[in-house]
């Protein structure tokens, strides 16, 4: 038995989000969740996916959403990032069976100041569920996690509530994600501010559970955006086990793992921290700084390989360079090797051939 027995290729929404992440925490594997900014980007992490035979989130920032409508265009009110974010999903909607993989559509962290984005995403997918019985996105992420755990858990309940009718996954965020991502810097927090307390978890979990069962926790074990030398960062994993052995106590369930997780800042972490996120429940991780680098790697590598033919329309003997400086052909490059570092995420998060 595999994912496509219990679930259909495409982007899928509501229960068959529900059941796709229940297989992922059942079999003790996570599916990476690839931050992109065009529909180049998009090809290449489905590409990947099809190869490995595995199921993938496609998701987009704010800052993203905002560059795959045009950096040209006006952002006030995030109407620019609201259309960017609507035009990503209509492409993946439009590709992603061909492709022959499950896909969580999923809008990365919108913090507080950006919530206009969120809203008008929402709007989206209201009207889209109007016409379709079914939402524009499969989830969406708030993270007010630099607000108060009051006013984080207010926020949202509020937005679980109106989203819960159209069976939207929802991704919120408690202590912080270091670093800075997209705007949202967080260089600067106290390091206990980096860790999450059980009794954060359940108490998240109660008020969230009784709106929707369609929800995950990213809990801070203190991850960090982006990717630094070793010994910089300390992560402990290990925390999540005893994030789970919490509520579980409170539930008083048989289930050792009834929280869904998500693993922020996965750039750069080691595969044992990997695997021991995962045997916790971890069924998400954030990939973005690692498969940016490789994109542009393509780029690079392609034009230190080709150098000479990159200098003008004609090479030096005067024949044409077209076949070398064609985007199609650099940005392929960049393509295959983003699909290389995405195939990487696929074994070290034990998603590979699950399909």
């Amino acid at each position: 038995m595999g994912i496509l027995d219990i679930v259909p290729t495409g982007v899928l929404t509501g229960d068959n989000v529900l059941k796709l992440f229940t297989y992922a925490r059942e079999h003790q594997f996570a599916i990476p969740a690839i931050n992109v900014t065009s529909s180049s980007a998009i090809n290449s992490v489905l590409e990947a996916a099809r190869d490995a035979k595995s199921a993938i989130i496609i998701q987009i920032s704010q800052g993203g959403a905002q560059f795959f409508a045009g950096k040209g265009l006006n952002n006030d009110g995030q109407k620019a990032s609201i259309l960017g974010a609507i035009a990503g999903a209509h492409h993946v909607r439009t590709v992603a069976k061909s492709y022959g993989v499950p896909v969580v559509l999923h809008t990365d962290h919108c913090a507080k100041k950006l919530e206009a984005w969120f809203v008008g995403m929402l709007e989206a997918d209201e009207i889209y569920f109007k016409e379709h019985g079914e939402p524009l996105f499969s989830s969406h992420m708030l993270d007010f996690s630099e607000e108060s755990k009051e006013n984080n858990i207010a926020a949202c309940k509020k937005y679980l509530t109106r989203m819960a009718p159209m069976k939207i996954w929802f991704e919120m965020e408690i202590g912080i994600t270091g670093g800075e991502e997209d705007g949202v810097d967080n260089t600067g927090v106290e390091n206990s501010a980096l860790y999450t307390q059980p009794e954060d978890i359940w108490h998240i979990y109660q008020e969230l559970s009784a709106i929707s069962p369609y929800f995950s926790i990213a809990a801070a074990f203190g991850n960090v955006h982006g990717v630094y030398k070793p010994g910089n960062v300390r992560l402990h994993p290990e925390l999540l086990g005893k994030h789970q052995g919490y509520v579980k106590q409170k539930l008083n369930c048989k289930d050792d793992r009834p929280v869904f997780l998500v693993f922020h800042g996965g750039s750069g972490s080691t595969k044992d921290e990997i695997k021991t996120a995962v045997s916790h429940g971890v069924v998400k991780m954030n990939i973005d700084t690692d498969t940016q680098y490789a994109y542009w790697e393509g780029v690079l590598k392609f034009y230190k390989k080709n150098e000479n033919h990159l200098q003008g329309v004609l090479d030096e003997q005067q024949n044409p360079n077209k076949k070398f400086y064609d985007p199609r052909v650099w940005l392929r490059e960049a393509e295959n090797s983003m699909k290389k570092r995405v195939e990487v995420a696929f074994n070290d998060l034990g998603s590979t051939n699950t399909l």
